[in-house]
């Protein structure tokens, strides 16, 4: 069973995670131990900056995690288990490849260059990991899908979605997500690129993503009215964290907050989120290129910034603007323009042929993207 009404709040969710995302690992340079996650790093660092990030930390990647799930739900609404996974490997698997070998070398390129180091290179997935992620979580829960999809109207189904739109559904998600985090007993809990904590995080965010909205309109409408209970919920486990200063606060507690945030962000959206703009329609398509180049613009600003004798909020700001100046750039007269490129930056050929697509948003985005 799959919503038939185009969902604009998934799409705009998933611009404005990206969004967040460049603002995140344009943080990132500013703190000390950013070089210690291979960032260009301004020394000495802007701390002042980091509690803001903090609390954007915790859900950021899971959230992804969430609409990249939704958008495989209703995507699988208009098409076959064969279909999809053709489409899902012409979106985010030759993108994937064609990002190890021809997009991450580049940043590495810049920041070996900026410190001196030797210029060699070793394969491997960088930022997009998340890719790499989001295919095979893809593979595993197609079978499972599929079923889901196929019996949508037994009494199993019709139980099972009964049980997700309900509050049973937020706990039983939560209490997944709390056992997540003890069974791993990750260390920093924010750590989710290339270890087991992120993989399992991600690949419950992407199952119980896509059974949101499996479960119909009944979940969506009352999740909505307890928007404000998560955003409470949240802020004041966000507040209890800070205030106590506590290195790694209890596991169950972050995992608490990481959900109370994702459950209120996706409340949020879907109240005040879901219109459709010729602004969205835009950045929903240029979300996921940007997201897969966004990490050579960075380092180039920041090689060029940093240096500077400037104050660092004045950095802050250079560096942000260069970014996303060079990203939407790169977007809108190299990738947009040119048919041969857009596959591999996972967009179709054919301009044209995507805005004709009744899907084009949530069905046709494959990620969200992440760090």
């Amino acid at each position: 069973m799959h919503e038939s009404i185009r969902r604009y709040d998934i799409d705009a969710l998933r611009v404005i995670a990206i969004g967040l995302l460049l603002v995140y690992h344009v943080a990132i340079g500013f703190q000390s131990w950013g070089i210690m996650v291979g960032f260009i790093s301004l020394t000495p660092p802007l701390e002042s900056i980091w509690p803001p990030m903090s609390a954007l930390n915790i859900w950021r990647i899971p959230l992804l995690f969430f609409v990249s799930g939704m958008g495989v739900s209703f995507a699988f609404g208009k098409r076959s288990m064969g279909q999809l996974l053709m489409e899902r490997s012409r979106r985010i698997l030759l993108p994937f490849v064609f990002g190890i070998l021809c997009i991450v070398p580049l940043h590495m390129l810049v920041l070996k260059g900026y410190y001196g180091w030797d210029l060699t290179y070793a394969p491997g997935p960088g930022h997009l990991w998340f890719l790499g992620n989001i295919f095979v979580y893809t593979l595993l829960l197609l079978p499972l899908f599929w079923i889901l999809n196929r019996y949508a109207e037994s009494r199993a189904a019709i139980a099972l979605r009964s049980v997700i739109a309900s509050p049973l559904g937020w706990l039983i998600a939560a209490a997944a997500f709390v056992g997540e985090a003890v069974l791993f007993k990750p260390y920093p809990y924010e750590m989710y690129a290339m270890n087991g904590h992120g993989f399992a995080l991600g690949l419950l965010a992407f199952l119980f993503g896509y059974l949101f909205v499996y479960s119909g309109n009944s979940f969506w409408s009352r999740l909505s009215r307890w928007r404000w209970l998560f955003a409470a919920l949240a802020i004041g486990l966000f507040a209890y964290r800070t205030i106590k200063a506590l290195p790694q606060p209890p596991l169950y507690l972050l995992s608490l907050e990481s959900n109370a945030w994702v459950f209120a962000v996706l409340a949020f959206g879907h109240k005040h989120l879901n219109r459709p703009s010729r602004a969205l329609r835009y950045l929903s398509e240029a979300a996921y290129p940007i997201y897969i180049v966004h990490m050579v613009f960075l380092y180039l600003a920041s090689a060029l910034v940093f240096p500077l004798t400037l104050n660092p909020y004045v950095k802050l700001g250079l560096v942000l603007l260069l970014t996303f100046g060079g990203c939407f750039a790169s977007y809108e007269f190299i990738i947009r323009r040119l048919r041969w490129i857009r596959p591999l930056f996972g967009l179709k050929p054919d301009r044209a042929e995507l805005k004709k697509s009744p899907e084009h948003g949530q069905a046709n985005a494959p990620v969200s993207a992440p760090d």
